[in-house]
């Protein structure tokens, strides 16, 4: 199983959904930076469950432990090791459906693969995994932050048929994100997202939706051709996370409707070197960042964990009626933004190290 991500700045995750911990390490960090929990925990706040009524009902407060590679509350350069603690699990909400893979779960294919899985809470299938990715990711962001001024902000633009306004070019920051439990900062479609999500818990079933990324203040420069695009390396980050189902980078999918004519982003002087007049590459070209921002989407399905009733079959292939027990998201949208955000840091953090090891004498 493939759990490490990264070349320079690498980050390996650990843990399941029911098992004592969840964590990650954090392997090429570089030195000298100021770091403590203080650092990591807020995006592991706003990740954590329990939050909102549209959210999973677990309790659980996420606190990060850094178990090595600091001093001092500085990085030494040596692997970071982090570790939250599970502390509400409930393993028995899963005993009847030990022997009854999920529709649309990995419960069957972990099965099929290896024989075995984790049949509480999902094992690293579950969402929970994405802990020692937002809390490798903050170290991350906040080495890109210090060091590049990097600016990385996700939010919700559509909860299922809602479709929020376009917000790509307005200067959006994470409190504008979180007045709404939705996280849509267009408050004029927040709210009934918000009922519909809760309409759809009430009856037992789930929704899917889309978030949008922007990352802002990257030089010119980063990026790894030909098989490491910066945008290759971000739809690998944000395709390896649960329930997504589709990303796309700049004009996406629209702009396959546009003439070359239209498309194209010309340049402009912008202070002491060239910008673009609009933005439709994304902020990358030859998979190169042009130093406009980086503009991306990600497409997150229902979460397959439902109650209500479904007609599926067991593991002998018995036909059953399965409603799922537990606590799980109705919509994974508004707890995915920190996730991300994070994962972009992780891909950016890796390229701006990369680019160092380039161009040092």
């Amino acid at each position: 199983m493939s759990s490490s991500f990264g070349t320079i700045f690498r980050v390996t995750t650990f843990g399941e959904s029911h098992c004592y911990g969840v964590g990650a390490v954090v392997d090429g960090c570089p030195p000298r930076l100021a770091l403590t929990e203080e650092d990591i925990q807020p995006q592991l706040s706003r990740r954590r469950p329990g939050q909102t009524a549209i959210a999973t009902p677990r309790k659980e407060e996420d606190q990060v432990a850094i178990l090595s590679g600091t001093e001092n509350g500085v990085t030494l350069g040596t692997p970071i090791g982090l570790l939250v603690k599970n502390k509400d699990q409930r393993p028995g909400d899963y005993k009847d459906m030990s022997q009854v893979p999920r529709p649309s779960h990995a419960d069957f294919t972990y099965q099929m693969k290896y024989g075995v899985r984790a049949s509480s809470g999902g094992g690293r299938s579950s969402a929970r995994e994405t802990i020692g990715r937002v809390a490798a990711g903050a170290i991350a962001e906040k080495f890109l932050r210090e060091a590049y001024g990097v600016d990385i902000v996700a939010w919700v633009n559509a909860v299922g048929s809602l479709q929020a306004r376009d917000l790509t070019n307005e200067t959006l920051t994470r409190e504008i994100v979180d007045r709404t439990s939705v996280r849509c900062p267009d408050e004029t479609v927040a709210g009934e997202m918000e009922e519909r999500i809760l309409a759809a818990r009430d009856s037992g079933d789930s929704m899917g939706g889309v978030l949008t990324c922007v990352c802002r203040n990257l030089p010119a420069g980063w990026g790894e051709p030909v098989f490491d695009k910066v945008e290759a390396k971000l739809a690998q980050a944000m395709m390896s996370l649960p329930a997504t189902k589709g990303f796309e980078i700049g004009s996406g999918f629209d702009g396959t409707l546009m003439k070359g004519s239209e498309h194209n982003d010309a340049f402009v002087r912008k202070g002491d070197g060239l910008g673009t007049v609009t933005n439709f590459s994304g902020g990358i070209q030859g998979g190169i960042t042009n130093g406009e921002p980086i503009v991306f989407r990600v497409a997150f399905k229902p979460p397959a964990t439902i109650s209500k009733q479904q007609d599926t079959v067991d593991f002998e292939g018995r036909a059953v009626q399965l409603e799922a027990a537990g606590r799980h998201d109705p919509c994974v949208v508004n707890r995915a933004v920190p996730i991300v955000e994070s994962m972009a840091a992780l891909v950016l953090a890796d390229f701006a190290l990369r680019q160092r090891a380039r161009t040092a004498n």
